[in-house]
């Protein structure tokens, strides 16, 4: 008989451990591409487009560079600040894509000749000199993304929109906080993010 009862408490335990790993693998209710089209409501912009490539291509840039930045710093704190680009980035791209799907609005495969020159002069740089680059050339993008990402979140009618401007506006937050923390943010990087704000 206890043989007979472990056995049976064996097999109870070893079908509900079974059920929990199956019921993980399933989407939760509310998730995937069909949950998203349904709760995806409001017309997509002009601006909105626009959002959804600069949100794409910005992540086909920094990804790289914050790879750069483990092999060619010099400074712990650049590192920390590419770890933190590649983190933000990856789950951003990973965003964008998904609603650029469920939207229908296609977004391209590629960084601007601008950004990949970008990625060309870190790639040339090490030490000290990369360090400068490396902060100046993002912490002047993020600051220029970061006013549009306000004007998207505050006007798109679009859910998914909105929900990804929310979502780049805290990774972008992030990214900054990360650059002025390197101690590397210079006047003139600032000057150049504010001549571009419309007076």
């Amino acid at each position: 008989m206890a043989v007979i009862a472990t056995v049976s408490v064996w097999l109870a335990q070893r079908n509900s451990s079974a059920n929990e790993s199956v019921s993980a693998e399933l989407p939760a209710a509310g998730t995937g591409s069909a949950a998203r089209q349904a709760g995806n409501t409001g017309a997509v912009t002009a601006l909105d487009k626009t959002f959804l490539t600069k949100v794409r291509q910005a992540g086909l840039w920094e990804m790289p560079a914050g790879r750069l930045a483990q092999t060619h710093a010099s400074s712990e704190a650049i590192k920390r600040a590419g770890m933190h680009l590649l983190d933000g980035h990856s789950k951003l791209d990973e965003l964008a894509r998904e609603d650029s799907e469920a939207l229908n609005v296609p977004i391209p495969d590629q960084a601007t000749a601008e950004q990949q020159g970008w990625v060309d002069q870190l790639k040339n740089a090490r030490g000290r000199a990369f360090d400068q680059l490396f902060v100046d050339l993002l912490r002047a993008s993020h600051g220029k993304i970061f006013i549009t990402i306000g004007e998207v979140r505050a006007t798109t009618k679009n859910s998914l929109i909105r929900r990804l401007a929310t979502q780049t506006n805290n990774t972008v937050q992030d990214h900054m906080d990360v650059l002025e923390d390197t101690g590397l943010v210079t006047d003139a990087t600032l000057d150049d993010v504010a001549s571009t704000i419309p007076k």
